[in-house]
């Protein structure tokens, strides 16, 4: 079956997700065709959006999002005939445990060290710090190229092993909370209040598409952030609307804004 891809993306106006759902229907077409199981690279919470909206169009396909966790940020999607139940299912997905100085090194040392053996970042998943070790979740694909090849994250020797998917566990995320106060919310204005810089900073950083609400680019600084937003700007970090406290004497709005580390 050949898919008419551009009536299927026609709603997709992020430009930069317009190949990214092209594969997607590549998937589709090989299990229409093959009625075989396929399954995507990571997909961030927005990606995986883009391409429901796409899966919940046909209706001889089923799918389930897997990311080792529940919780996982970064999951693939396994697209497979509605026929199929649970166990004819091959989750190509492994985990992984780096025992390392988890003190000295973060999540991007961890990364980096990953992408600097020359893999894709889609073949990646959730990188879960814990003290004392890293769990990593990856595609099937590229597990004994890893456990083969990495060996240092930074100027430290690591041991890598390979680790069952259901010892997989929630990591710890470092934030800290602040108490802001801003005239509305608007994303230029949680954006300077959060990170101290001006409104017409805070817009212009928006409007240059380097801001990101919820995994999707957004350049209108006029937008409306609700509880539970996360809001990342290359070169600033991310922080999420943790709630909105209230009203002040003087109609500002009193939130708290917890800053990711």
């Amino acid at each position: 079956m050949k898919l008419d891809k551009d009536k299927y993306i026609a709603h997709i106006n992020d430009k930069d997700q317009i190949l990214n759902m092209r594969r997607v229907l590549d998937k589709i077409e090989i299990v229409l065709d093959k009625h075989i199981v396929q399954s995507t690279d990571f997909l961030n919470p927005y990606e995986r959006r883009l391409a429901k909206s796409i899966l919940n169009r046909f209706l001889d396909i089923s799918y389930m999002e897997v990311g080792g966790i529940e919780e996982a940020e970064r999951k693939i999607i396994l697209i497979y005939p509605d026929y199929y139940q649970y166990d004819d299912l091959n989750i190509p997905i492994a985990s992984l445990m780096i025992e390392a100085d988890t003190q000295k090194y973060s999540h991007r040392n961890f990364l980096g060290s990953i992408l600097n053996l020359g893999i894709n970042r889609e073949k990646i998943g959730d990188i879960l710090i814990h003290e004392g070790y890293v769990q990593l979740v990856v595609k099937e694909e590229i597990l004994q190229f890893i456990l083969i090849n990495l060996n240092r994250v930074g100027r430290e020797k690591v041991n890598v092993k390979e680790i069952l998917l259901k010892d997989l566990r929630l990591g710890n995320i470092e934030y800290s909370d602040i108490l802001i106060t801003i005239p509305s919310l608007r994303l230029d204005a949680l954006i300077s209040g959060s990170w101290n810089l001006s409104r017409k900073d805070s817009q212009r950083l928006i409007e240059s598409g380097k801001v990101k609400v919820n995994w999707e680019p957004i350049e209108r600084a006029s937008k409306d952030v609700l509880e539970g937003d996360v809001i990342s700007a290359k070169g600033y970090g991310r922080f999420i609307l943790n709630s909105v406290e209230g009203i002040s004497k003087k109609e500002r709005v009193r939130v708290k804004i917890r800053l990711l580390k």
